[in-house]
């Protein structure tokens, strides 16, 4: 793939890095170009807007939003773009146990959808915006089954494992 970003991650704060650094460390280990920053619903509106109405044009292909709280990004993200929109809902300082961030990205009214995946799970974000990305590059789709291959042959090698203790364990 070449070096222009396919893949816009962008978050609500800086604090939510660590949680979204998973979604960059996925598009690398797929060989995914993308590009990272902070951009606030709430306190960069105009940035967020910007951001959005360029990414088209610039290359974009997916958004990955993370954020935490009232959780506006993804959602205001997808209300602008017509790019697919994975949302990250982040348990953050002032969350609620992380339930208002997943809910205020999930529950998008009709017509302005957003992928939404697990409170915190910006690796599996990473994984779907490169699946959207493999369907129309077979290379990627490659990488990507090998990737599912990995992660069946670790499962069965725990199974191997657990025999050796439990003897009558299913072994299909």
């Amino acid at each position: 793939m070449a070096n222009t970003p396919l893949v816009g991650i962008i978050m609500g704060s800086d604090s939510d890095l660590p949680i979204m650094q998973a979604a960059a460390d996925m598009l690398t280990h797929f060989n995914v170009p993308f590009e990272l920053t902070v951009v606030s619903a709430h306190r960069t509106p105009l940035r967020m807007v910007d951001y959005a109405k360029t990414a088209k044009d610039r290359g974009l292909k997916v958004i990955i939003a993370g954020a935490g709280g009232a959780a506006h990004l993804p959602g205001m993200v997808a209300s602008i773009t017509t790019l697919p929109v994975i949302g990250v809902p982040i348990k953050s300082s002032n969350s609620i146990d992380g339930w208002d961030s997943v809910l205020s990205i999930l529950q998008m009214p009709n017509g302005i959808p957003v992928a939404t995946v697990a409170l915190n799970a910006a690796k599996n974000a990473g994984i779907l915006a490169a699946t959207i990305l493999g369907s129309f590059d077979a290379e990627l789709s490659e990488a990507l089954q090998a990737y599912k291959n990995q992660l069946n042959d670790e499962v069965l090698i725990k199974v191997d494992k657990l025999k050796t203790t439990w003897p009558n364990s299913f072994d299909k």
